[in-house]
């Protein structure tokens, strides 16, 4: 008998030897809504050469839910089923009660019931879940699972292989301050971790780069999660999500590419291959992510510490325990910088002359347009695709009225848009024609995900204007995906903890290479994953020198 599995967590519901018709019923984001004298048929096949004597079925549900039905062509094999305890192997029979999440392969929320031999036939069969007849309250369902007895969590797991492949997740997200009685919209999370095991994080727990931390729970079934945050400033307060999308990667990741690392376990005395990590994560407060802690549905547990961000972190004034540094080094001079202005995805000025279409956008164009603001004094925010350590700007003089160039300015940084650190202060400014581009250079190692030019005063006109803005970062390190190392520990389900550490595997399409030209990506997975004797270490070797001499 061919796994059989309905699984309405999402939208589309996935199936699998099954046909699904409905009545009645709303379709939810994370569940299918059976209402009042509603129902859900099931048409699904077996072997005719297959001789079962009895299959069990399995009905998971968000929250208790109200009684339910359930037939097999035709014959009624559990009627008003509910929940007020559990016989004592967990299957209801004929009308009797059935399980809540007691061992074996159900979990929360499941109702577990025995279908009769006697009632399957050979092909084409039909079951009926039914909901509440005339009676008010929802059935909602997440998940429909048929198994032959002797493997009764065969298509769970079947269910489980295919929504793994669907790991890239984000939520709409609330948080309660504490002490307040009332939840306030915040940023979407969206989150993807993979190290190849296919298998979801069951919890989740992340700290920024600019010290705040939070820890998430996630529901059995992904459809939400609950947990707690402390900011920035040391605030705390709950936070809590429900599941928005989820995708295949890497659909859903958009403008937010993941660290990639080809990683090691420490075992034995000795560093050994153990495949590619994926990371993604990204709340919405604009701060890079320093370490990362999960463990997923297996039992499997990792945690990792990005260096490179915690390097920055320490630059920046924090120590790794988000105390003040007690002595700052000071910041590494500007190496070779990489021009990233195109990774600016949006631009805001205290105001702009729209009717004249010289408006802040232009200061982003490689043409002789222009920003103009009816005052003495102006700002222009930045933001950016990633975080990025800029440590050197350009600002382009304007076609006319050389007493509107900016002779006063700041220019600072942010990874929230809510606090901002002055990056480089300079006053007394004098552009020595139109059009002149004058470039501002200072220290900065630190990677912030907005800039802000504070103009402060100009040449003396009742209007400043500029033509363009540029912005460098150092190292060419323009995203957050170019972050080096990481070291962590790695625990398997019931095994023994590890070490874990990893190197950075460039991202397709990034500007790593330095020459702004995406290349095909050769990943060290591919190496250290395959090559086990020498013949195809030879053939990977060869594959590496013919990727190489690609111009």
């Amino acid at each position: 008998m061919e796994p059989v599995f309905a699984d309405f967590s999402t939208t589309p519901a996935r199936l699998s030897n099954a046909v699904v018709g409905y009545h009645r019923c709303g379709v939810a984001p994370s569940h299918l809504a059976v209402g009042s004298d509603g129902y859900v048929r099931i048409d699904f096949s077996t072997d005719g050469r297959e001789e079962i004597g009895e299959a069990v079925l399995t009905v998971t549900t968000l929250g208790t839910g109200v009684p339910l039905d359930v037939l097999l062509n035709g014959k009624a094999v559990a009627e008003g089923l509910v929940f007020p305890g559990a016989d004592g192997d967990g299957l209801a029979r004929g009308g009797q009660v059935g399980r809540e999440g007691r061992g074996g392969e159900g979990g929360a929320g499941d109702r577990v019931v025995s279908l009769p031999g006697e009632l399957l036939t050979p092909g084409d069969n039909l079951l009926e879940i039914r909901g509440p007849v005339g009676e008010l309250g929802l059935l909602r369902l997440t998940a429909v699972t048929v198994d032959p007895v002797q493997d009764s969590g065969r298509a769970r797991r079947a269910m489980a292989a295919r929504a793994s492949t669907r790991s890239v997740f984000a939520f709409d997200t609330e948080r309660r301050p504490a002490g307040s009685p009332a939840w306030q919209a915040a940023s979407r999370l969206l989150f993807h971790i993979d190290r190849g095991e296919r298998a979801v994080p069951a919890q989740l727990s992340w700290r920024g780069t600019d010290g705040a931390e939070t820890a998430i729970a996630l529901r059995e079934d992904m459809s939400g999660f609950h947990g707690h945050h402390r900011g920035a400033d040391g605030a705390i307060g709950e936070f809590r999500g429900v599941l928005a999308d989820r995708w295949a990667y890497p659909e859903g990741t958009g403008d937010v590419p993941p660290y990639r690392f080809s990683t090691e376990e420490g075992r034995d005395g000795e560093w050994r291959p153990s495949g590619e990590l994926r990371v993604l994560l990204d709340d919405g407060r604009g701060a890079g992510v320093e370490r990362v802690t999960w463990t997923d549905r297996r039992g499997n547990a990792a945690s990792v510490t990005l260096t490179a961000a915690v390097a920055a972190a320490a630059a920046d004034g924090r120590t790794a325990a988000g105390g003040p540094a007690p002595v700052q080094a000071p910041a590494p001079a500007p190496g070779e910088l990489s021009d990233i202005t195109d990774t600016v995805t949006g631009v805001e000025a205290s105001d702009e002359f729209a009717a004249g279409g010289e408006v802040a956008r232009n200061l982003l164009r490689k043409s002789r347009t222009k920003w103009l603001v009816h005052d003495d004094t102006a700002e222009l925010d930045f933001t950016l695709k990633h975080p990025a350590a800029v440590a050197s700007y350009s600002l382009t003089s304007a076609n006319d009225a050389p007493d509107r160039d900016p002779r006063d300015w700041r220019l600072q940084g942010s990874h929230d848009g809510g606090t901002w650190t002055t990056l480089d202060t300079r006053t007394g400014e004098r552009f020595g024609r139109r059009f002149e581009t004058r470039d501002f250079s200072f220290a900065n190692s630190v990677p912030y995900r907005r800039y802000r030019l504070l103009i402060t005063d100009n040449a003396g006109g009742e209007e400043i204007q500029l033509s363009r803005v540029q912005f460098r970062a150092g190292a060419g390190r323009a995203t957050a995906a170019t972050a080096s190392d990481f070291i962590g520990y790695y625990a398997p389900a019931g095994g023994t903890p590890t070490g874990y550490r990893g190197t950075t595997v460039p991202v397709p399409g990034s500007d790593a290479y330095g020459d702004g030209e995406p290349r095909e990506t050769l990943l060290a997975a591919d190496l250290t994953d395959t090559a086990q004797d020498l013949d195809s270490a030879a053939r990977l070797l060869g594959k590496l020198a013919e990727y190489l001499r690609t111009p």
